[in-house]
């Protein structure tokens, strides 16, 4: 070995290297300029959006764009546009990006050749000049084939057409000051719903030019079995319910089950006393084929049912407060926005720290209007409530994390399926929301012996300003003083107590106000049993702790329930009970005769991948369904808030 090699060597062992062997470390690169920021000013001229919806075979829909260029950004030489990413309802950044394709960027019958931003994938920046004074886009939305890829939005019969995955749109303006002309091409002699109207109607719909915001917040049904039913009254305000099917059976509806739906417009409206809309189009696809949605927007809702939603009507009532939810957001979620909700663009981060009044409160008038409209009945809403207040009050997170923290759920997951849910907990600002507000409304009724309730709240604070489309956003202390006013009490206390504390037990107190307790017994409601037959599946949540499907999978295994603590994880599948080959009634049946004779266990073999095993569980407390039964000699206040407003 050299001199020079040994010193190297020895220097670099006791780590003192001299300087000029000294490796330089490395330096982070600098990030590109950003996007331009949304600013609030009037794009020049308008963008036009032509969508040709026809190639359901292969689920493709190809969008020409013709996009004017300002002269700032002639003469700054680049001009960005942008795929929307963050979509008002989803409440974090799903816009299908991955699902865009093909763009090809042209002026005067020139090619351009096109720059994805690095950091924001979103973003395409355009080299433009007074050369350019427009740009002609053609590009595809390469939308999934099977649920394996995402949600389908195209079918033999049906398309749903969600502009945010079919459009760019210019950096640096507010949205609202994007003027837009939408067109969409569908299948020959399929019809369309829509809360956008149209100039011209056919195969090929000329719509009429709305901002880019209000375009994103107007879908668009197209179906070859396709029917409408005026719901509002002659002289009221138009709402119309959009229903397109797999096939035409599925849309022969009863009048009775229509006056319902009518009822359900007259019911929230007497709520809120406002409308915030000029037309109102519920949109309702019943079907097997197009992916499952509940989407709320200012002027409709995307909604979707089982195709026997009217003609099992007997049935399919777990899925029909639906349409209320997504109605109630109109008002609440649209019209009233929490302030760090609101956002100038589609691609401007939004926060989601009140949405358990976004959400939560949607939910309780979604549960309660579905039950005052009649699409279900009093029966059937209390026992959609039962199972709510006990799937929450068996919440195992809320043992360490509090109810708050959920509302930043939508971004952590995406609403990905999660391997312990119930352990770690997921938007739970939807129905434990609904429970503190149950809490809040039987509170308000008991304080004032009857005379306020959470009606007068929802009036208050949604039904200001009647017809106007602008949005009203709030703050927390905005929800407090209304609450104040309907009736004085420590409300911030009340709702600081509720959303930021860690409990054991779910918000109940509104079921012990309303005159009602929650308790256990060994049959299932017929809540309970609709859902089973309408997802083939076994629910013993509340004794062995799990749920499972005709096959045996288990889809859930709850967080230190019987099943979890003998060993048995989500996913794997029951081979076989007391040594007989799996079937839902025999694994009921092991439960009930394992609470008969103490020393008898429940054996199971249970496969997970190549693994089998044998599983024994010590359980005896039998079958456990949840019901509300009634507190004798206390007023019923929840019968009072779930009968009909005249």
């Amino acid at each position: 070995m050299t001199r020079l090699r040994l010193l190297v060597a020895l220097t670099a062992f006791t780590g003192l290297v001299s300087p000029a062997f000294a490796q330089p470390q490395p330096e982070p690169m600098p990030i590109p300029p950003s996007v331009p920021e949304p600013q609030d000013h009037p794009f020049p001229g308008s963008l036009n959006v032509s969508v040709d919806a026809t190639d359901t075979a292969h689920h493709i829909m190809s969008v020409h764009e013709i996009v004017p260029v300002p002269k700032d950004a002639m003469e700054k030489g680049e001009m960005t546009l942008l795929y929307p990413m963050w979509i008002p309802g989803d409440h974090s950044p799903t816009g299908v990006i991955e699902q865009f394709g093909g763009l090809s960027v042209q002026s005067g019958g020139k090619k351009i050749a096109w720059k994805r931003d690095s950091v924001n994938v979103a973003a395409f920046h355009i080299p433009v000049s007074s050369a350019t004074p427009t740009l002609d886009l053609h590009f595809q939305l390469l939308s999934p084939v099977t649920p394996a890829q995402g949600r389908v939005v195209m079918t033999p019969s049906i398309v749903n057409v969600e502009w945010d995955q079919v459009a760019l749109y210019p950096a640096g303006y507010f949205t609202r000051d994007i003027n837009v002309k939408p067109s969409v091409h569908v299948p020959h002699g399929w019809q369309i719903g829509s809360a956008l109207r149209a100039g011209t109607y056919g195969d090929e719909t000329h719509f009429n030019d709305v901002p880019f915001n209000t375009l994103v917040d107007s879908p668009i049904y197209a179906g070859r079995y396709f029917r409408k039913w005026q719901l509002n009254a002659p002289g009221q305000t138009p709402v119309s319910l959009d229903v397109v099917a797999d096939d035409p059976d599925s849309l022969n509806a009863t009048p009775a089950q229509i006056e319902a739906h009518r009822n359900l417009v007259h019911q929230a409206v007497a709520v809120f006393g406002s409308q915030h809309y000029d037309h109102y189009d519920f949109l309702l696809a019943l079907t097997e084929e197009l992916g499952g949605i509940g989407l709320e927007h200012h002027r409709s809702s995307e909604n979707s049912a089982a195709p026997g939603y009217f003609t099992e009507w007997d049935k399919t009532f777990p899925e029909r407060d639906l349409l209320a939810h997504e109605y109630t957001h109109s008002w609440n979620g649209k019209y009233r926005r929490p302030a760090d909700m609101w956002a100038p663009n589609f691609n401007t981060p939004q926060r989601g720290s009140l949405l358990w009044v976004y959400e939560g409160q949607t939910q309780y008038w979604g549960n309660v209007l579905a039950a005052r409209s009649g699409l279900v009945t009093k029966e059937q809403g209390f026992e959609a409530l039962a199972l709510m207040a006990a799937t929450y009050d068996n919440q195992s997170g809320r043992l360490w994390r509090p109810l708050e923290d959920t509302t930043n759920d939508p971004v952590i997951a995406q609403r990905a399926p999660l391997s312990w849910r119930d352990w770690q907990r997921s938007e739970d600002y939807y129905v434990e929301g609904q429970l503190m507000w149950l809490d809040a409304d039987t509170l308000i009724r008991k304080l004032s012996n009857g005379q306020h309730s959470l009606d007068d709240f929802a009036k208050l604070f949604f039904g200001t300003n009647d017809g106007s489309f602008i949005t009203s956003t709030y703050r927390f202390e905005d929800v407090v003083t209304a609450l104040n006013t309907v009736q004085p009490y420590d409300w911030a206390k009340f709702l600081h107590d509720r959303l930021d504390a860690v409990q054991p037990h779910a918000p109940l107190d509104g079921l012990l106000n309303g005159g009602y307790k929650l308790v256990y017994t060994a049959q299932p409601t017929s809540f309970i049993k609709a859902m089973q037959a309408a997802r083939h599946t076994t629910d013993l949540t509340f004794s062995l702790g799990v749920a499972v499907n005709a096959h045996g999978t288990m889809g859930r295994v709850h967080w230190m329930g019987p099943a979890f603590k003998a060993g048995i994880t989500s996913g794997e599948t029951i081979l076989a009970v007391n040594d007989m080959a799996f079937s839902p009634e025999r694994l009921i049946h092991a439960v009930t005769d394992a609470q008969k004779d103490p020393k008898q266990t429940i054996r199971l073999i249970v496969k997970s991948g190549e693994h089998v095993q044998t599983i024994t569980i010590p359980y005896h407390d039998g079958l456990r369904y949840p019901h509300l039964e009634r507190i004798a000699g206390t007023p019923d206040r929840l019968s009072e808030i779930y009968t009909p407003r005249k």
